[in-house]
């Protein structure tokens, strides 16, 4: 018998990350091609249609090997219909993705948040290593995650769970966010939050190397703060503090309503390690309940860029397993 795969697809504002995966989980193939967004997008379904058949063609390989395709999108989804309502990055208004890549392609489609996506990656293949209930939390130019229960992605009424970089950090006088609520835990563990804060401390510590690093061009970055508490500098350790007593205090919140096995950081921030995970994982322990605490363990993601084809194959293979039975 002909082992089958899946196709994960992980859509993104330059480039769409495509894979062949097996049904153990096995990456078969794996290419990116660049992300269409004239005319509103309109183009990208064709475009990934067109790419996954010649790959195909490339591997000497059949349509009929293929069952399914997972795909991650960016932007606020009707999961049911795969229906994209508005994806700012890519110029879709009411636009219905799965309906679209499933003419286009003849393969049956399951689209998800993107990252949705990448904490099932990390529960399947990557650090989450098969825990049935995981929190993932991406710490990036924004703050995004994923919410696994029992084995399955928490989804909430219309799409919505998950969305933990807006839970707010401060109720009263926070930062103004994206989403237009102020001092959510977005405004200040994300790469701009922290450097947001480096900025407005520069005036309380005149004396920081940061100060020199706000002078260039760029302004400061999250890598100079980080680089900056190497060395002491004590504006960049206050940050880190800070940073870190909010982002656990939140992720202890959740810890007690969900009571997860791991806790899975990914994104650039995570990059730096132990400088923002110790902090983290210190406030998550003075909050969380006892019984919480010794159940969850900390861990850094470990599939990268690769998290979303792995989570949309998953899902992929999911949707096949429920059609079979």
């Amino acid at each position: 018998m002909i082992e089958k795969w899946y196709v994960g697809v992980d859509l993104g504002g330059t480039t769409i990350k495509m894979a062949f995966i097996s049904d153990y989980g096995d990456l078969i193939k794996k290419w990116e091609i660049p992300t269409d967004i004239s005319e509103k997008g309109k183009n990208i379904t064709t475009d990934i249609a067109k790419s996954i058949d010649s790959v195909l063609e490339e591997l000497g390989e059949k349509k009929s090997r293929l069952n399914g395709i997972g795909m991650g999108a960016p932007g606020f989804i009707d999961l049911s219909r795969g229906f994209i309502y508005h994806a700012v990055n890519i110029g879709w208004v009411n636009f219905p993705l799965k309906e679209r890549l499933e003419m286009e392609t003849g393969l049956p489609v399951v689209v998800d948040n993107d990252a949705n996506l990448a904490a099932v990656g990390e529960m399947w293949r990557g650090a989450g290593d098969g825990a049935k209930d995981l929190l993932c939390i991406t710490l990036g130019t924004g703050v995004g995650g994923g919410i696994v229960s029992n084995g399955k992605i928490l989804h909430g009424t219309n799409g919505m769970a998950g969305e933990i970089g807006h839970i707010t950090a401060i109720p009263e006088g926070g930062a103004p966010c994206n989403c237009g609520k102020t001092g959510c835990i977005e405004t200040i563990a994300s790469a701009t939050g922290i450097c947001r804060l480096a900025r407005e401390g520069l005036e309380k510590y005149p004396d920081s190397i940061l100060q020199k690093e706000q002078e260039k061009e760029d302004g400061i970055t999250s890598k100079d703060v980080f680089d900056a508490a190497d060395k002491k500098d004590e504006l960049a350790l206050y940050v880190l503090e800070l940073v870190g007593y909010h982002l656990g205090f939140m992720i202890a919140n959740l810890g007690n309503a969900i009571n997860p096995g791991k806790i899975v950081f990914g994104g650039g921030v995570s990059k730096a390690g132990d400088k923002i995970l110790q902090p983290v994982k210190q406030n998550f322990d003075k909050f969380a309940l006892p019984r919480v605490k010794e159940g969850a363990e900390f861990a850094i993601a470990s599939l990268g860029n690769d998290a979303g084809v792995y989570g949309g194959a998953w899902m992929a293979k999911k949707l096949h397993e429920e059609t079979i039975l």
